[in-house]
C-alpha cells in the first residue's frame, strides 16, 4: 500500500534522479515512473540503516 505525500526536493537531488530514470526508461520496456525511481533509491539508501 502506499500514501500520496507531498515532498520538497533539492533541485540537485531532482536532476540525479532524472538521471537515473532516464537510464532505467532506456534499459526497461516498461514505463519508469519519477515515483518507482525515488522508492527505490529511498529504500536501497534504507538499507544503510538498522532500524
Amino acid at each position: 500500500m502506499s500514501d500520496r505525500i507531498t515532498v520538497v526536493i533539492d533541485t540537485i537531488n531532482v536532476r540525479k534522479l532524472r538521471n537515473i530514470q532516464a537510464k532505467m526508461i532506456i534499459t526497461s520496456p516498461k514505463s519508469i515512473s519519477f515515483s518507482r525511481v525515488l522508492n527505490l533509491v529511498v529504500s536501497e539508501g534504507l538499507k544503510k540503516f538498522k532500524v
